[in-house]
């Protein structure tokens, strides 16, 4: 019969626990949640610039002019620059359309190839912006499009415009390149190879405009973003001190850009978020946690729940720099998508050694953790439940009767009912090893009552009967191990087949749910 010190193998397939705490970090990479992100991220993949007012004063004297298709396309295959610029300055107006704008038309009509060659004609600098500005249009559009930016030579041009002396049409590089990179790995690595970080990394000063310098760090953003396959090291290593000094920028779009790299950069193996911990931005980001803005909070926080999913080193390195005076606050944030953040990362922080979870008592986090079981959305309680779980299967036995005496059983036995099958196994467990710690130290009994008494029995009983066999053969287990009269007078259980099944069960458990990702357990976008 299992006890609190289950089986090596149960614990190791339980989340990311083992006995060993290098092991359980192990298994946060190879069993656990993927971060569920949606198809459109919380940080925009590509921006579209709709402007309405260029900053080229001569565009006044074209504003009236309204160019049909056909003339488009006979002024861009002219041979004056002017009608070149006019025709591409209609294209772009046309790109430019908050509705509807014909990008496939503009692409269809065979333009790109043109407008490539206009970011070439360094004595026209009015005619490379407008010519940057289209295709930055065109890029921001389907994979396909930008395809057909890439395909028609567009990198290497763009790259080469990032040391333009026009600023405008330097910043309009950088947004092209930004569109591109954030396509999709590919392209990505294409803006890398192409020689592009070392000239982003050259424009970022004070003396440039915020605005300027929000489309860099968003584009390096971008050419942080992916992870099939990641940025190569050589370009993280680029960029990560010119993240770290963009880290202390006082504008809230730059610090949000810049604390997205550091969480894509997090977002992977122990080496990965060894790159970016080594840096020194643990105290600020941690400081960041605290930001009343949310498009820094939230990245902040990302980052953050990533690094915890590290090493037992890197994890009580995030301890030093104070998220336990940050994270238990967060629980009760108005946002729930922050407080399943928060729990994500505590659930992780519980993975760790026992010492880990001793801080995770200190700071009061059990309280509010309560609070969300009771309380909160199912997506945070799940969160939630996960932690408990991490803190149930490592903890000392001290530990978990402190967890008891902070209200946990109540809210696990009212979520027996609910229809995730997952979470009720989990919480099922949870009970077992509660169980189990008190029969440790001669408690059982008032363990069991405690449970009785908040209606638990009955809700176990009931689920000998649920349709999930696991459930069912779990649920008769705990009750005949722990709540049986042939328990309580002392009789031994013959062996029976659902025995071997229960222990099979309490091996698998989290084997059927767990996607591998790098870093940590399926969390879902924020949004």
């Amino acid at each position: 019969m299992p006890t609190l010190e289950a089986p090596g193998e149960r614990l190791r397939k339980f989340k990311y626990r083992g006995k060993d705490a290098s092991m359980r970090r192990q298994q946060r990479i190879a069993v656990s949640l993927e971060l569920r992100k949606a198809k459109k991220d919380e940080q925009s993949l590509k921006r579209r610039n709709i402007t309405d007012v260029s900053p080229d004063p001569s565009e006044q004297q074209t504003k009236g002019v309204s160019l049909t298709l056909p003339e488009i396309i006979n002024g861009v295959n002219a041979s004056d620059p002017e009608l070149c610029f006019q025709a591409t300055q209609a294209a772009r107006k046309m790109l430019s359309r908050e509705k509807n704008p014909p990008l496939k038309l503009i692409v269809d009509a065979g333009l790109i190839p043109r407008l490539v060659e206009f970011l070439k004609s360094s004595l026209h600098p009015r005619l490379q912006l407008e010519a940057a500005w289209a295709l930055t249009n065109i890029a921001s559009g389907t994979s396909e499009l930008t395809r057909a930016v890439v395909d028609g030579g567009a990198i290497q041009p763009l790259v080469e415009l990032l040391s333009s002396p026009h600023m405008t049409v330097c910043e309009q590089a950088v947004w092209a390149l930004g569109n591109i990179a954030g396509d999709g790995p590919k392209f990505r690595d294409d803006v890398i190879f192409s020689d592009a970080i070392p000239h982003l990394l050259t424009l970022v000063s004070s003396s440039i405009p915020v605005t300027f310098l929000r489309n860099i760090a968003w584009t390096l953003s971008n050419l942080c973003r992916n992870k099939n396959p990641y940025p190569s090291d050589h370009a993280v290593k680029q960029m990560l001190p010119a993240l770290f000094h963009l880290l202390w920028h006082p504008d809230g779009e730059v610090l949000s850009d810049t604390c997205w790299a550091l969480s894509y950069l997090t977002d992977g193996c122990d080496t990965r978020i060894g790159q970016v911990v080594d840096t020194g931005v643990l105290p600020r980001l941690v400081e960041l946690m605290s930001s009343s803005e949310l498009n820094v909070l939230t990245p902040s926080l990302r980052a953050v729940g990533n690094i915890v999913t590290g090493t037992d080193h890197q994890t009580q390195l995030a301890l030093d720099a104070g998220i336990l005076a940050v994270l238990p606050q967060l629980l009760t944030h108005p946002r729930s998508s922050i407080q399943k953040e928060a729990a994500w990362a505590l659930s992780n922080v519980a993975a760790g050694p026992r010492q880990h979870i001793q801080q995770l008592i200190a700071c009061g986090v059990l309280p509010p953790l309560v609070a969300v079981l009771e309380n909160g959305e199912f997506k945070v309680q799940k969160e939630a439940v996960w932690t408990v779980a991490n803190f149930t299967t490592g903890g000392t036995v001290d530990q978990l009767i402190q967890l008891v005496q902070a209200g946990v059983l109540e809210p696990l036995i009212n979520l027996l009912t609910i229809p995730d099958t997952k979470i009720v196994l989990i919480i099922l467990d949870i009970l077992f090893f509660i169980l189990q710690a008190a029969e440790k130290i001669s408690q059982k009994e008032n363990m069991c009552l405690l449970i009785e008494g908040l209606g638990g029995i009955d809700r176990i009983e009931a689920l000998q009967l649920h349709e999930n066999r696991q459930i069912a053969l779990t649920a008769l287990n705990i009750t005949e191990r722990h709540f049986s009269e042939e328990e309580e007078t002392g009789t031994t259980l013959p062996a029976r087949d659902q025995d071997h099944e229960f222990l099979k069960h309490l091996t698998n458990t989290y084997q059927s749910s767990t996607t591998p990702k790098p870093g940590t357990r399926p969390k879902e976008s924020l949004l």
